[in-house]
């Protein structure tokens, strides 16, 4: 037993302070960015390589529990990869004045987006003042006026003309309801009807012949009218266009000679002028309206932009849509959304209630997290963007196509019927970083084809680094560098020598240390806040030590719970004695990120059987999969070494006590192998004890997880009830290096008042627990008599024989 004892020294690896080349972390050159490598050298490389390769579907994912400050990380280092690439362009929106549904698009350089948006307010804006006064200039009225006097000339010398012929026919030229008429005329008067009845037939027929010749003859002149008339629309129409392409000019060129490196720019500028011309009467017709329902309510403030000067109606199709403005930009982009909806990513466009309608123009259009990010990276969290709906699906779609095309959920799957834009897509060049949790990266890349061809790229979080001189110099470092950003008071040696040990103590490995940076921060601000209550000038152990003590207090009122029920009485648990068929377990209970150990009782029973060894805990379906995989096996290691030449005849249950909820793991199955020996062979163990580990058919125990907290849950009853110098836990031997125990636990130890023993095989296990040699077989398999197999060995044999011979009473009662 004695041998398999541990020491107190191999129960915690302690940081030697001396070692440490500094007295504060004051002295170290700070880590000040996550993406230098501390402890994740997979995670550098593959975001180094994922931004670097310049190949469609080569994104990343960034894959670790959550804490590893993933997202922090990857904004700094992309931050830091981009920081000397190209700046992306500045992206707007302006009207098709040849189909105004679908807007273009204009690609500017960067800063000039604004620029051109601010140009364009300000055409707006003197628009309507330039061609009012060009079209009330005295020179456009004049010749406006002599348009108008042509036309009327050409009337009069129409109805003269006209009027002559008729009176060389003694006719006159009259205005009737019907239109233009001609009548008989007798010394300068009208003659009226019933004179005209009077005249010989002969005489009438003459005048009625020449009423139908001029009227004819004023066919023929009238039908000239409607061609006069578009003429003279058409030279108005001129008129208009020469006046306002005069007085748009200059306003156009100011603009047009800023922008004379962009072609696309003084294209659009080109289509402005010809649809300020083509619009020149809406434009003053819409301003006169403007200036009369301002003057109706002067004082009053109008509501909504779509009625404020210089904003409403037909002058919002000159304004430009700046999307994205890069002018403050240095390098790539790198944008996190924080709330990936699918109108949050690919944009959207916004409708205004008019006249119980909802409208929209191009001015309504809104970017997305790919517009602002585009020409650079885009971080997402996984989760966040698999739970919206439509967002998953439209950022694979943007990727895919590479271009960003803005379509509404509602019009995709036809809930509304509206008004709406189809923008031009905007070409997309982006890096997507995904952070998620691994189970979310495996589930995608075994149920989503499009995953694998879109995130090629998998940044691996590890959850721990090696703990050696180099990982504790930057562990010191990235230590000073918290201290810098979140304003803590310098950490002494000793501290940091006790943050260390704990990092080994949450990854629960000696040779290790935790990369859990939201976790190492905490706890950092905590000790910060201790060492401030003593008024301290450094950051010492004992201000760590009070700060893990009071994050444990906060968490642990279940424990406690726990704790009070078994010093009670309430839940029964044996620290001393010695009982067949019934054993110590030790689980570990996880609450949120705390974790405690719970001694369990557990209890066999054997009887005559046909070979079961029954899990009651399955039975009653409380057991996982893993837990009665465990039990399972047990079964295996009887029959082998114990019945190999014979049937298992025995039936045996196993319980885990007063247990009301789930059990998984099979931590305790090496448990419940020993209570199971001790049944069969009526061989009492040591109460004083209690077991953790796995163990395989052979009969070899194997490392579980939660070892510290195990260990300390039983200490922690055996030191309320007192403790007996004989009290322990049995530990898998490769259990060993995992060890980081509480300094009470280790001072028990060292005083010999409780034992640590380290097994690697049941046999080792049994003669602890037992106090009885475990005996080797001889050449025929058979065990020493008075050793623990043989006492097995012998009940097992009997059962075996009993059963026979249960058989055989049985078929010879069936044949009398």
């Amino acid at each position: 037993m004695d041998q398999r004892k541990l020491s107190s020294a191999q129960l915690y690896k302690t940081c030697d302070v001396s070692a440490l080349s500094f007295e504060t972390t004051a002295e170290l050159e700070p880590i000040r960015d996550l993406s230098q490598g501390v402890g994740q050298p997979r995670a550098v490389q593959a975001l180094k390589f994922g931004v670097g390769i310049d190949h469609h579907g080569y994104n990343i994912y960034a894959l670790g529990p959550s804490g590893m400050g993933k997202h922090t990380f990857a904004r700094q280092y992309l931050s830091r990869q981009l920081e000397n690439t190209p700046t992306p362009g500045d992206l707007c929106y302006v009207n098709n004045f040849e189909t105004p549904g679908k807007p273009k698009l204009l690609h500017l350089p960067q800063g000039r987006g604004n620029a051109l948006a601010s140009d364009m307010e300000h055409l707006v804006q003197e628009v309507p003042n330039v061609l009012k006064g060009a079209f009330e200039s005295e020179e456009y009225q004049n010749r406006l006026q002599a348009m108008q006097q042509e036309f009327k000339e050409y009337q009069q010398n129409i109805f003269e003309e006209l009027n002559n012929k008729a009176k060389e026919k003694n006719l006159t030229l009259i205005r009737t309801p019907t239109g233009l008429g001609f009548a008989p005329v007798r010394d300068g008067e009208v003659l009226p009807p019933e004179e005209f009845q009077k005249l010989p037939e002969e005489e009438q027929k003459k005048i009625q012949k020449d009423i139908e010749e001029m009227q004819n003859e004023s066919q023929r002149m009238f039908q000239k009218f409607p061609a006069w008339q578009r003429d003279l629309r058409q030279k108005i129409n001129d008129l208009n266009n020469e006046v306002a392409s005069y007085a748009l000019q200059p306003l156009i060129d100011e603009i047009r000679d800023k922008y004379s490196d962009i072609p696309a720019v003084t294209t659009y500028l080109e289509a402005v002028k010809k649809d300020i011309i083509d619009n020149v009467r809406s434009i003053l017709e819409s301003d006169k309206q403007q200036e009369e329902g301002q003057a109706q309510q002067a004082g009053h403030a109008q509501g909504g932009s779509w009625g404020q000067s210089g904003s409403s109606g037909i002058m919002r199709r000159y304004k430009v849509n700046v999307l994205v403005d890069n002018s403050q930009t240095s390098g790539g982009p790198v944008v996190y959304e924080d709330n990936p909806t699918y109108a949050n990513l690919v944009g959207r466009v916004e409708h205004q209630p008019m006249m119980g309608a909802l409208i929209t123009d191009f001015n309504l259009i809104k970017p997305g997290a790919l517009h602002r990010a585009n020409g650079g990276a885009l971080i997402l969290d996984a989760y966040k963007v698999l739970t919206q709906p439509g967002a998953w699906d439209g950022l694979k779609r943007a990727l895919i196509s590479e271009q960003i095309k803005i379509e509404s959920l509602a019009e995709m799957f036809s809930l509304i019927s509206t008004i709406s834009l189809e923008p031009e897509p905007v070409p997309l060049k982006i890096k997507v970083v995904l952070v998620g949790n691994p189970l979310l990266y495996y589930l995608l890349k075994e149920y989503d084809p499009e995953f694998t061809k879109l995130f090629k790229v998998a940044a691996d979080f590890d959850v721990n680094m090696e703990w050696d001189d180099a990982h504790q110099e930057l562990f010191a470092r990235f230590m000073a560098g918290v201290v810098e950003q979140e304003g803590l008071k310098p950490f002494h040696r000793s501290g940091v020598a006790r943050l260390l040990e704990y990092g080994a103590r949450k990854v629960q490995d000696q040779r290790k240390l935790s990369t859990h940076v939201q976790g190492l921060t905490d706890l950092m601000r905590e000790a910060d806040f201790w060492a401030r209550e003593e008024n301290r000038e450094t950051v010492t152990d004992q201000d760590v030590h009070q700060a893990i003590e009071a994050s444990i207090y906060r968490s642990d009122l279940i424990r406690e719970h726990v704790q009070e029920n078994i010093r009670r009485g309430v839940m029964l648990i044996d620290t001393q004695g010695w009982k067949s068929g019934q054993i110590n377990g030790l689980s570990v209970i996880m609450l949120g990120d705390f974790m405690f150990g719970r001694p369990n009782r557990i209890t066999a029973r054997v009887r005559l059987g046909k070979g079961e060894v029954i899990d009651i805990e399955r039975e009653a379906k409380l057991s996982g999969p893993i837990h009665s995989k465990g039990v399972l096996i047990l079964s295996g290691f009887l029959g082998a070494r114990y019945a190999s030449d014979r049937p298992l005849s025995l039936s045996a249950s196993l319980v885990f006590e007063q247990s009301y909820g789930g059990i998984e793991g099979d931590s305790a199955s090496s448990a419940e192998l020993y209570c199971l020996l001790s049944a069969i062979a009526n061989i009492p163990i040591n109460q004083s004890l209690a077991v953790t580990g796995s163990v395989n058919q052979h009969g070899q125990v194997q490392a579980i997880g939660g070892v510290n907290e195990k260990i300390e849950g039983f200490f922690d009853v055996c030191q309320e009830r007192g403790l007996s110098n004989e009290q322990g836990v049995l530990i898998p031997e490769p259990n060993i290096e995992h060890l980081m125990l509480r300094q009470d636990v280790r001072q028990a130890v060292e005083d010999a008042k409780f034992h640590i023993y380290a097994v690697q095989t049941i046999d080792q296990g049994m003669e602890i627990l037992t106090g009885v040699p475990a005996g080797e077989p001889d050449e025929n398999g058979v065990y020493p008599p008075d050793s623990i197999n043989g006492k097995v060995q012998k009940r097992m044999q009997e059962l075996s024989e009993k059963r026979e011979q249960f058989a055989a009473g049985k078929e010879q009662g069936g044949q009398s």
